[in-house]
């Protein structure tokens, strides 16, 4: 079999950094505390089941399917399905794991630049005198610029967003090991950093109007309602939760993993970066926003807070609490500071699959790649940006990463267990392991992942699919918009299906070549 000349990653712990980056995102630090807030103790009930019969053997999988791709140079879930399940159809389902990370990307990192811009904002003092949890909903609309115009524009967000997207473009352009590893080398023992300076210093607040910091942990960790574990929502938000910080079903993962031999091992490797990634959440992202807003706004706010949205805690409540406690202006800026690195780890990651695709499948070169990359999805983000406010980013947040993510998600948990076959695959799973899976997660693998995959998908269609197809409810003001961002799905959907279909006809033979050395080059 012809080998192509890749980087790689070029020491274990950068790999596992890397993989734990991709990982730990704005999702553990803002999602989490948003969907656990509502629900109160009894939302890690669920959390911890879904981990560890869902969470952890799906990434088990990606780790495993993107191993199997790399044998063969491929970095992308089109070629590797193809290698798993030799049906015309397997191909063209691995666009979704194309789709998604760079459709997510086109919001993410315009998201990712607004804590950048908030950490200069904290640092120089610009809002403060805005004491007030209303008031800072002012100021972020304002931040980003937000009005009745037809238009979302503010040039100081948007400045922060190029230096955002520029830094971004250089990690993409040097590679993996020259630059995402040298990345996640440096920047999540960073953030993990922080993240502890940010714990300990709100673990030590005083008690506020009669509340201590133990209030603010019992909203995580207390149970005071059991029969909330009878609704389906906290079991339907702890899935996507899981999902979501564990960065499984968006094939990202595949594309890291593409890069390690066969001998290389990834039980213990992927349980190294799964175990990071839930101190980051759990510990870390548990123990600052949720205790500190419930010391100082009270437990029925903050939940009402939570409920606002994502960034309700915080871009508008926190600012609040940081201009009232001592220090406030230095630990902000830390803050806001450990956003933008855990977006950044998070974002390098999500073109990858894209590049790789356009390098391994259609046979260009770095440089162009990167060029055709960059150019495409900055026109791409541009409506994302401007046209914000009118839903656009809500459109592509719930198709990209939420349904489709789902999707995705069974169809590979079904073609790992079931069309690949079980057995197969935990061998595969077991090449070079240095931790040898409890054998029960075989049989977890084999029925219960799979199973859980297809009733949640199930589940997604009957509840919320066909009205959200044909946008019942929606303004009629907003359609137009929420289908230009329809478009643009399809549109990047239209373009690899395209590529796929030029791949297998152009260089077949690349195709059909057998795995006889079992390395990626």
């Amino acid at each position: 079999m012809q080998k192509r000349n890749h980087d790689g990653w070029a020491t274990r712990f950068g790999l596992i950094m890397a993989m734990a980056g991709n990982a730990v995102g704005l999702g553990n630090f803002l999602r989490f505390p948003g969907k656990a807030a509502p629900f109160g103790g009894a939302f890690m009930i669920p959390y911890f089941l879904v981990l560890v019969l869902v969470g952890i053997p799906l990434l088990w999988m990606e780790w495993t399917i993107g191993r199997i791709g790399g044998r063969y140079n491929h970095g992308s879930t089109p070629g590797m399905f193809h290698r798993m399940w030799a049906h015309p159809l397997s191909k063209y389902l691995g666009i979704f794991g194309i789709l998604l990370p760079a459709m997510v990307g086109v919001y993410y990192i315009y998201i990712e630049s607004w804590s950048l811009g908030y950490a200069w904002q904290t640092a120089t003092g610009a809002y403060w005198g805005q004491n007030s949890y209303e008031s800072m909903g002012k100021v972020f609309t304002s931040y980003l610029g937000i009005s009745d115009s037809f238009f979302s524009f503010n040039p100081q967000s948007y400045f922060f967003f190029l230096i955002a997207f520029a830094v971004n473009i250089v990690v993409f352009s040097r590679g993996i090991s020259r630059g995402i590893e040298v990345v996640a080398r440096y920047c999540v023992p960073l953030l993990m950093l922080l993240g502890i300076v940010l714990a300990v210093r709100v673990l030590t607040l005083p008690p506020q109007d009669g509340r201590t910091i133990s209030d603010g942990l019992a909203q995580i960790w207390h149970v005071t309602d059991w029969r909330v574990l009878l609704k389906s929502d906290v079991w339907i938000a702890a899935a996507g939760q899981i999902f979501f910080t564990l960065s499984v079903g968006l094939g990202m993962i595949h594309t890291y993993a593409s890069y390690l031999n066969k001998s290389d091992d990834v039980t213990l490797n992927g349980l190294s970066a799964s175990a990071m990634n839930e101190f980051a959440e759990v510990i870390l992202g548990g123990t600052i926003a949720i205790p500190a807003a419930v010391l100082f706004f009270g437990a029925a706010q903050t939940r009402e807070i939570a409920e606002g949205g994502t960034f309700s805690l915080g871009f508008f409540a926190l600012p609040v609490i940081f201009q009232q406690m001592p220090g406030g202006q230095f630990f902000g800026t830390l803050w806001f500071f450990l956003l933008f690195l855990a977006g950044l780890t998070s974002s390098m990651a999500m073109f990858t699959p894209l590049l790789l695709f356009l390098e391994d499948e259609l046979r260009a070169n770095r440089k162009r790649a990167v060029n055709i990359m960059g150019i495409v999805v900055f026109i791409l983000m541009q409506p994302a940006i401007i046209f914000m406010h009118h839903g656009v980013v809500d459109e592509l947040d719930y198709w990209m990463g939420e349904f489709c993510l789902v999707l995705f998600a069974t169809i590979e948990t079904v073609l790992f267990s079931w069309v690949f076959g079980a057995a197969r695959g935990w061998k595969e799973l077991h090449y070079g392991a240095e931790l040898q899976v409890p054998r029960i997660f075989f049989y977890i693998i084999k029925y219960v992942t799979p199973t859980f995959m297809l009733a949640l998908l199930g589940w997604w269609v009957y509840d919320s699919l066909f009205d959200r197809v044909f946008m019942t409810g929606v303004d009629p003001a907003s359609r137009p918009y929420l289908w230009l961002a329809r478009l643009m799905m399809m549109g990047m959907a239209g373009f690899l299906i395209w590529g796929v279909r030029r791949a297998w006809k152009t260089h077949p033979k690349f195709f059909e070549e057998a795995d006889t050395e079992g390395e990626r080059v």
